[in-house]
């Protein structure tokens, strides 16, 4: 125990005496803001960190929204296909306001009661005894139909791509944004050097630690203002094709009923 108790001292000591590392690795923010003032490096960083911010704003609003959509999307559907006529349809529209498919519908109603209104019930061309029954109302026009379909699908798709393009400029200029800053950071550091006369490794890279942190933020923020903005323009592709669906599937129904 005696021979034993030497070394296993001094391991103790040894053990005692080696203190951990206050940090594994370098921190980003220390890197950027360690040196208290405030320069071209920093206020890139305060630019990229807002557009972050406002990128996930956008992305978590449109998830909710468009979430919100396709459910009243399926519920809309749903009436449209099993009421008998379209007033019934319209008396739905209003509580369920947050689908593209209302716009519409409602854009095609108001098109097709406006000609309906205007049309008189003349007899059938086949039976012109004016004391027979009275024909049923046609419509003047199905492509004027069709142009205010058209005319409300552009509208709703742009209500769901408003907001959608910030994601895409964010995405494309992010990345030149961060660059800007490491350049300037690195000739700051670079100007350091040529003041101080030392290329001392110390002396050195903390400055260019610090401009590689802009870099390092540029991509931050563009990398998932890509991803979301691929995402939610497919998102937007698929309520638009689901507009074409509808537009025909309403075309149809008023072609074999009107006309």
């Amino acid at each position: 125990m005696r021979t034993l108790g030497g070394p296993l001292l001094a391991l103790l000591v040894q053990a005692q005496g080696a203190v951990a590392p206050e940090e594994s690795g370098p921190s980003l923010v220390r890197l950027a803001f360690g040196s208290g003032r405030i320069g071209i490096t920093q206020g890139v960083l305060l630019v990229l960190a807002l557009a972050s911010v406002l990128s996930l704003g956008i992305v978590f609003h449109k998830l909710w929204t468009f979430r919100r959509a396709a459910r009243q999307t399926a519920q809309f559907l749903d009436v449209f296909r099993r009421s008998n006529k379209f007033s019934e349809v319209q008396a739905v529209c209003s509580s369920l306001s947050a689908s593209p498919l209302v716009g519409l519908f409602q854009a095609g109603y108001a098109e097709l009661t406006a000609q309906l209104r205007h049309a008189p019930a003349t007899p059938d061309a086949a039976t012109p005894n004016p004391r027979g029954p009275a024909g049923r109302p046609t419509l003047k026009s199905l492509p004027a139909v069709d142009r205010a379909l058209l005319r409300a699908s552009a509208v709703e798709v742009n209500k769901l791509e408003h907001r959608v393009a910030f994601l895409a400029t964010t995405a494309s200029i992010a990345p030149f944004i961060g660059l800007f800053g490491t350049v300037w950071g690195i000739i700051s550091a670079f100007e350091g050097i040529g003041q101080t006369g030392s290329t001392n490794l110390g002396v050195v890279a903390p400055g260019i630690a610090e401009a590689l942190v802009a870099t390092a933020a540029g991509l931050f923020t563009a990398i998932p203002a890509v991803y979301f903005y691929n995402g939610l323009s497919q998102r937007v592709k698929l309520f638009a094709s689901e507009m074409d669906d509808f537009a025909m599937e309403f075309l149809n129904i008023a072609e074999r009923n009107f006309t």
